[in-house]
C-alpha cells in the first residue's frame, strides 16, 4: 500500500493574505519563502479526530486547528501577548506528551502551541 510521507501544506482562506503571512511571520517566528515554504525542524507530528461538537477548537464553524511545536511555551505565549495577539488564559498539561496553550490568529483561526514533554 502507498503512504503519505507528511504534511505537504497547510491552507487558510484570508480577508488579507500579506496581513496573516505578516502576522505568521511576526508573531510565530514562521519564516516562509516568498512561495510558503518552510523549513521545519524535525520532530512528531500528530493527526487526530474529535468529535462534531467539540468546542476544542473554539469556534464552531472552525473545522480543523493547526498545532505548532514550540521550544518554550511560555516564552511563545510572552511574546504573542506582547505583540497584541488573542492569547487564552489558560494552559494544559497532559503527562507524557507535554503542555499546551492557544493563541487566535488576526482571521479569528485558533492555533494549538505544543511544547512536547
Amino acid at each position: 500500500m502507498e503512504r503519505v510521507l507528511g504534511i505537504g501544506g497547510y491552507f487558510i482562506r484570508a480577508s488579507d493574505p500579506a496581513a496573516l503571512g505578516a502576522w505568521y511571520r511576526d508573531c510565530l517566528g514562521l519564516d516562509a519563502d516568498e512561495n510558503g515554504v518552510w523549513q521545519q525542524e524535525p520532530g512528531p507530528t500528530v493527526f487526530a479526530q474529535f468529535e462534531a461538537g467539540t468546542d476544542y477548537f473554539g469556534s464552531k464553524s472552525q473545522q480543523s486547528m493547526l498545532n505548532f511545536r514550540v521550544r518554550d511555551l511560555d516564552a511563545m505565549l510572552t511574546q504573542l501577548r506582547d505583540k497584541g495577539a488573542e492569547v487564552a488564559e489558560e494552559t494544559q498539561e497532559m503527562a507524557g506528551v507535554g503542555r499546551f496553550g492557544w493563541v487566535t490568529d488576526p482571521e479569528g483561526n485558533r492555533i494549538e502551541l505544543w511544547q512536547p514533554a
